[in-house]
C-alpha cells in the first residue's frame, strides 16, 4: 500500500499521501515513523520547531529502503530566518536528520512583522542550486506572501504548506498557489478532528464502509493537494494511507465542499505574533 506521486514544478515527484510528525515525541519519532514506512509511507514530513528531525532521520537509515524512496521534509524554524542564519540552520537540520540532500526545504512561516521572508527565500535558492535540497518551498503563505516572493526572486516555489480542511479551504490561497504552478500540502487536514463530526462526512463514511477519517482525506486527494495527516497509532497510520481502494461521487465532494466555514485552527499568518507560530 503506497500513496501516488504529484509531479512538482521542478519536476521532482512527491508521494501526494504524507506522514506528519507535528507533536510526535522525539522519544517515540523514530518508532512512529518506522512504522509509517512499514506499512508504505514514502513521504516523511518533519521540521526544525518540531524537535524530532533526528528521529526521523534514524528511521530513514534504518528501514532498509533506498534513500530515494523516502522522500523527507524539513522546515526552517522562524528565529532563523535571514540569509546567513538560514544557511546555517539548514546544516543543523541536515546534520541532526543525517542525510546529505533533503527532499523538500521549506521556510515555515513567512512572519511578515520580521520581513525577512525574501532574503531567506535567496539563502534556500542557493541551497537549491548546490544540490543540498531537491526542491524548495513554503507553509502558511497568504496570496500577498506567494506573490511578492514570485515578483522578487527567481525560483518560484514548488509547495506551499497550508492549514487546510473541509471547514477552512483557503480558496484565495489555493488559487494564488494554482496561479504560480504552486502545489498545495495541506497539514491539520481533518480539521483536528473537529471536521470528522459533519453530517456530509459521517454519511459518507458508514455508506463506504470507510472512516471518517479516511472520507476526508480522500477529499484531499480528489482535490489534487498533497495530504500529511499525522496518528501514533498503528492501526490509524495505515487506515490514513488507505484511500485509494474507494472514491468520492460527485455529489459527496460537493456536500464537503459546503462545509466551508472560514474558521482557521491554528495562527493566522497575517497577525498572529511570533511566538504562536509553530
Amino acid at each position: 500500500m503506497t500513496s501516488p506521486t504529484i509531479t512538482l514544478n521542478n519536476g521532482i515527484e512527491i508521494p501526494q499521501v504524507g506522514f506528519g510528525t507535528f507533536q510526535v515525541d522525539p522519544d517515540e519519532t523514530q518508532r512512529t515513523v518506522e512504522d509509517a514506512i512499514a506499512v508504505g509511507y514514502r513521504h516523511i514530513d518533519t521540521a526544525a520547531g518540531y524537535y524530532n528531525e533526528a528521529g526521523v532521520g534514524a528511521a530513514v537509515r534504518a528501514c532498509g529502503l533506498p534513500r530515494d524512496e523516502v522522500f523527507v521534509t524539513t522546515k526552517l524554524r522562524n528565529g532563523d530566518q535571514g540569509y546567513e542564519r538560514t544557511l546555517k540552520a539548514f546544516e543543523d537540520s541536515r546534520r541532526e536528520l543525517g542525510l546529505d540532500v533533503v527532499d523538500l526545504y521549506l521556510v515555515h512561516w513567512p512572519v511578515p512583522s520580521k520581513d525577512l521572508y525574501v532574503e531567506t527565500w535567496r539563502a534556500f535558492e542557493k541551497l537549491l542550486a548546490d544540490g543540498a535540497v531537491r526542491a524548495i518551498g513554503v507553509s502558511n503563505f497568504l496570496p500577498e506572501h506567494l506573490d511578492r516572493l514570485v515578483r522578487e526572486t527567481d525560483v518560484v516555489p514548488a509547495v506551499n504548506q497550508v492549514e487546510l480542511h473541509p471547514t477552512f479551504q483557503q480558496r484565495a490561497t489555493l488559487e494564488a498557489s494554482a496561479a504560480h504552478g504552486v502545489a498545495v500540502e495541506a497539514y491539520s487536514p481533518l480539521g483536528r478532528g473537529k471536521d470528522l463530526q459533519a453530517d456530509a462526512v459521517t454519511s459518507v463514511a458508514e455508506r463506504l464502509g470507510v472512516s471518517t477519517g479516511q472520507v476526508v482525506l480522500r477529499w484531499h486527494v480528489q482535490a489534487g493537494s498533497i495530504v500529511i495527516p499525522k496518528s501514533v497509532t498503528p492501526e490509524r497510520i495505515r487506515s490514513n494511507l488507505d484511500l485509494f481502494s474507494f472514491e468520492l461521487s460527485a455529489e459527496d465532494v460537493a456536500a464537503i465542499d459546503a462545509l466551508d466555514s472560514d474558521e482557521r485552527t491554528g495562527a493566522d499568518p497575517a497577525t498572529a505574533a511570533f511566538s504562536q507560530m509553530r
